[in-house]
């Protein structure tokens, strides 16, 4: 699916119309216009005006996948588009511009396509192995770590793409060598230091990772990466300005907090429970 295959795409205020009225039921979905508004949607998919970005563009795709009207070589097709340069990786590596809402909330379709994908298995291998793939690179490569924009609502980047980390975690193809690969960057957003996560970014950080551990990530490997912490804490203390070693600091006790408590119950991870609690008293 390509976004410029119509050229006679909606307005964003044609398309916000659209939209509320097939949300309120005075408009019904159908195929002979749904390849139209699907581009229109995906041409404004980093507007600045959240409710049309969030409320109708996001909401209308996921009830769309969840209600099943959209079929599985259509999701196909969606994530295709969402993996492209214009998408994903749009203005990739700018820090407080707007390219963000088009890069955060591509991610959230790809959510929402594999999602559709644990429940329906019409991926391939291959596909899942792609994602992972750009995923990765993605997370790597995002620096614009602002949560909620005064005036443009949610960006939220990397809580975002957790979101999709947790469903490749899910995902029927995910085994130990993915999940290594997946946990490594998401270990590294969890302690930046650019600035302090304020929105429950280390929450989100967290679900694919305790995904993981559920799924039979040796606690070992989380266990290790543990132990380097107060260690690597003084070496970036040496190398950052001032503010910013406690950017990092906030970020560190956050995560692991709450890694604490959402792991508290688990008997399975109890040494890991302890892991946790000695790392913190050498912060």
């Amino acid at each position: 699916m390509n976004k410029t295959e119509h050229p006679a795409l909606l307005t964003a205020s044609e398309l916000k119309e659209v939209l509320k009225q097939i949300q309120t039921g005075k408009r019904v979905w159908n195929e002979e216009d749904g390849d139209m508004l699907i581009t229109s949607m995906l041409e404004h998919m980093g507007s600045t005006d959240s409710t049309l970005r969030d409320a109708y563009i996001y909401g209308t795709f996921c009830k769309l996948a969840m209600d099943k009207k959209l079929d599985d070589s259509l999701l196909s097709a969606l994530l295709d588009t969402c993996l492209t340069d214009d998408m994903l990786f749009k203005g990739i590596g700018e820090a407080g511009t707007d390219s963000v809402l088009t890069r955060s909330f591509t991610t959230l379709l790809i959510a929402v396509v594999l999602y559709r994908d644990n429940e329906s298995s019409f991926l391939s291998e291959d596909k899942i192995n792609e994602v992972k793939n750009k995923m990765v690179s993605y997370i790597n490569t995002e620096k614009d770590l602002r949560g909620f924009v005064a005036g443009k609502g949610w960006a939220h980047s990397i809580a975002h793409a957790a979101d999709v980390f947790d469903e490749l975690a899910k995902n029927r193809f995910a085994n130990a060598e993915m999940f290594t690969e997946l946990l490594s960057p998401l270990w590294k957003k969890a302690f930046v230091s650019a600035g302090v996560y304020i929105h429950d970014e280390e929450e989100r950080i967290l679900n694919p990772i305790v995904e993981m551990l559920k799924k039979g990530l040796d606690f070992q490997v989380v266990e290790s990466l543990l132990q380097k912490v107060p260690a690597d804490m003084e070496m970036r203390k040496a190398q950052l300005e001032e503010e910013n070693y406690w950017f990092l600091i906030a970020n560190a006790k956050s995560f692991l907090k709450s890694f604490y408590i959402q792991i508290e119950d688990s008997t399975e991870l109890s040494e890991l429970h302890k892991s946790i609690r000695s790392c913190l008293a050498q912060l």
